[in-house]
């Protein structure tokens, strides 16, 4: 099946040869931008987000950006592209012997594109058997095939859950039968975790959806923690200081230690994820900021301290 060829250099504004710091700052400033909880067209905001999260979702990943890279530089955006033989994803995998059943999927945060050469692949087949409960027994009988695709879940879902519509489109006879689902996402949801819609498959088969967090601009997430890199600088690292950091329910205050050193990580529990009995954490890890540009006055004052510090990181 023919989709649009997605150029996600193009989508994040970075050159094909950008280096991974280059590519994760782009998206860092345009998820920023675009963030449905910030932007003043939500509407826009939210398609615009889901855009730049696959493009990171793909060049943010060296294993990922590389499959991508190697469709070539002749792609051009917009183009009509079949991947080649075996890269299919989710929708167009199928077993021997089995009919040209192709799905497509809407709702679920992804393009065409990223589900037929990064998607989830079918399930099962036809002829296939399950178990079924009668009367508190069980008996076998003849299923359809399961079909698999992706969602994107943003961490504002997994803070507090969602309901979301989700289509499929299937083949009937000549023409295409869509049908929409309303998918629960539970509170604590975690990456990889699926999404189980019995029999909404092919034939009585079921629909399963693969769950793949959206990558936010402050947070990385570690189980149900968050991880959030706080940037210092160089005096308050050495003297302590009171900031401010972003959790998914709005800014604390935190108190950075004297002495506090790059890579250190402060602990704020109860600001994480959802998760059985409570919440995860929030780990605040100290990154050293440097002034790149300073002063007359400024380089008197780091003169002055060169001299008079006792200090040196290399004894």
């Amino acid at each position: 099946m023919a989709v649009k060829f997605k150029d996600y250099y193009e989508t994040l504004g970075v050159p094909r040869a950008a280096s991974d710091a280059d590519i994760k700052k782009n998206f860092r400033k345009l998820a920023r931008e675009f963030h449905p909880d910030v932007a003043k067209d939500k509407k826009r905001a939210e398609e615009k987000f889901k855009e730049i999260n696959e493009a990171y979702e793909v060049l943010g990943d060296p294993a990922k950006r590389k499959k991508y890279d190697e469709l070539g530089a002749d792609w051009k955006s917009g183009a009509e592209f079949r991947p080649p033989p075996g890269w299919g994803g989710g929708r167009s995998q199928q077993r021997p012997g089995q009919g040209g059943a192709e799905f497509e999927f809407g709702g679920t945060g992804f393009s065409d594109f990223f589900e037929q050469v990064f998607g989830s692949r079918m399930r099962g087949g036809a002829g296939g058997f399950g178990r079924s409960a009668s009367f508190g027994e069980e008996e076998d009988f003849a299923r359809g095939r399961d079909i698999e695709g992706d969602i994107m879940v943003t961490l504002e879902e997994v803070m507090h859950g969602s309901v979301r519509g989700v289509n499929v489109r299937r083949p009937a006879g000549r023409t295409m039968k869509e049908d929409t689902y309303q998918v629960k996402i539970p509170p604590g949801i975690t990456e990889g975790q699926k999404l189980r819609l019995a029999g909404k498959g092919e034939a009585g088969g079921d629909l399963f959806l693969r769950v793949r967090l959206a990558k936010h601009p402050d947070f990385e997430v570690d189980g149900h923690n968050l991880i959030h890199e706080a940037e210092l600088a160089p005096w308050e690292a050495v003297l302590g200081a009171n900031i401010s950091v972003p959790t998914l329910g709005g800014k604390v205050n935190i108190k950075i230690p004297p002495g506090t050193q790059g890579g250190q990580k402060l602990r704020v529990r109860g600001r994480g994820l959802p998760q059985p009995g409570g919440h995860g954490d929030l780990l605040v890890v100290a990154s050293i900021a440097v002034p790149g540009n300073i002063t007359e006055g400024e380089r008197k004052l780091w003169e002055q301290l060169q001299r008079d510090s006792r200090f040196s990181p290399r004894d």
